[in-house]
């Protein structure tokens, strides 16, 4: 049985475009806050360098010696709004210098932290982080930003959303291909190590391993050979092949988190795909039976697949966590590229799609014409369904400056490129405009 496991292993490697998808260390900084802002992004920048020194060469070493890929090796910390507060700079677009310096001294794809929790109101540095957020990442290369604007606790906080939209809307000016690093949440998880939206949470250990895992190909695959049966048989099929997929997943990252002595977080279920053919989670939903993703429909497969991803996952390993789902990015994924390309998928529909899977709107490039009020009720549209559903939920839109819908945006490798969707032209900018805070649902008062 073990010969036939390893076996299986190798197949989903090699033919099914199975991987791991990213290995990243979480890291506090909450020992590197100084007054002196100076010397606490040297205290960053030391304790980044010495705590992940062999992050790179540990993750190289795991690929040879057991042939899985892995795709990226990414950092995480302490959102930075966190710990810039107790300096008196004016803004922070030196702390994500730091960060883009010590990840390129370890060789790492991507940091992310540069990150504000806002779903209830500001605090010191909040305000700075946001406003340094266009200069931070058009400045940068890999440096990931987020801002968590609602939670089912603390409702949403409208005076963010609608910062966010304008925020957007300023980084897009300057590069539309920097939107890219930036998320905007409601319920963002402590422990997720996908980007843009990683941050090391405040309830972590000091440092920990974290993994993400990818398997689009793999399901589809394993759904190939059970065409015609039943739906129970679809989504058995699923569970099963989540579990193998997340063993492989904890095997990994149990071994990284030995060999640099860091403790071990969670395997991140999420089936993460790319713009390879085969390696869709739009064609999973087509083999599951639908002429195109955004058939009536579309949201009942989603639903299916991300429950029996689940249900197979959390059999398979003792500590998930992150954001573990589907996700369905469009510029990320070929299948949805072509739905959109022929217009059988639209805002609308991924909107609903979005209330049954991981994440949200991501990676949606919009005319450059779209104004803030409009991405900021596209925020809290999707901060809504998180808030309601007791999920998270998150936006990355791209405003393609100087484009129009037809055309196209690029962003190159793992990201693919996006077609400009239509975008409701519909003004909701005198509700964006009252600001405030919308009250958390009468359900999230459990104590």
């Amino acid at each position: 049985m073990e010969t036939k496991q390893i076996l299986e292993t190798i197949q989903m490697v090699s033919e099914e475009k199975l991987d791991i998808r990213t290995i990243t260390m979480g890291i506090s900084l909450f020992d590197c806050i100084d007054s002196d802002g100076e010397k606490a992004r040297q205290k960053i920048y030391d304790k980044l360098t010495k705590s992940a020194r062999d992050l790179v060469k540990v993750a190289n070493q795991i690929e040879s010696e057991y042939g899985i890929p892995i795709v990226n090796k990414r950092l995480s910390v302490t959102p930075i709004a966190m710990i810039a507060a107790a300096c008196h700079d004016e803004n922070y677009v030196a702390y994500a210098q730091t960060m883009e310096k010590a990840a390129e001294a370890l060789g790492v794809d991507l940091i992310g932290g540069f990150s504000a929790l806002v779903q209830k109101g500001y605090q010191a540095g909040d305000r700075k982080l946001i406003a340094s957020i266009p200069q931070a990442l058009s400045e940068t290369k890999r440096v990931c930003g987020s801002v968590n604007v609602g939670s089912t606790r603390a409702g949403i906080n409208m005076d963010a959303v609608k910062q966010m939209g304008g925020v957007v809307k300023e980084l897009a000016a300057i590069d539309p291909v920097s939107c890219m690093s930036l998320v905007i949440f409601a319920n963002a998880v402590e422990d997720n190590p996908f980007m843009a939206g990683a941050f090391h949470g405040v309830g972590e250990a000091d440092k920990v391993i974290n993994v993400g895992i990818s398997g689009p190909g793999v399901v589809k695959r394993a759904l190939e050979k059970v065409r015609g049966e039943s739906i129970d048989i679809v989504s058995e099929t699923i569970k099963k092949t989540a579990f193998k997929v997340t063993r492989m997943g904890q095997f990994v990252g149990n071994v990284a988190a030995e060999r640099l002595k860091v403790p071990f977080g969670i395997v991140d279920l999420s089936l993460a795909p790319t713009p390879s053919q085969g390696d869709s989670v739009a064609e999973i939903l087509e083999e599951i039976g639908l002429e195109s993703v955004g058939a009536p429909g579309t949201t009942a497969a989603l639903a299916l697949l991300n429950d029996a991803v689940k249900k197979g996952g959390v059999m398979a390993c003792e500590h998930v966590g992150g954001l573990s789902g589907a996700f369905i990015p469009v510029s990320e994924d070929s299948g949805m590229i072509k739905a959109v390309e022929h217009s059988n998928l639209n805002l609308e529909k991924l909107e609903a799609m979005t209330a049954v899977c991981s994440v949200g709107l991501d990676m949606i490039a919009v005319p450059g014409a779209t104004p803030a009020e409009t991405i900021s009720g596209m925020i809290a549209d999707e901060a809504a369904i998180g808030v309601i559903n007791n999920k998270t939920t998150a936006v990355r839109v791209i405003p393609a400056t100087g484009k129009k819908v037809g055309e196209r945006i690029d962003f190159g490798g793992l990201f693919g490129y996006a077609p400009i969707m239509p975008v409701n032209t519909n003004s909701p900018a005198k509700m964006i405009n009252r600001g405030g805070r919308i009250p958390a649902p009468i359900h999230s008062f459990k104590n």
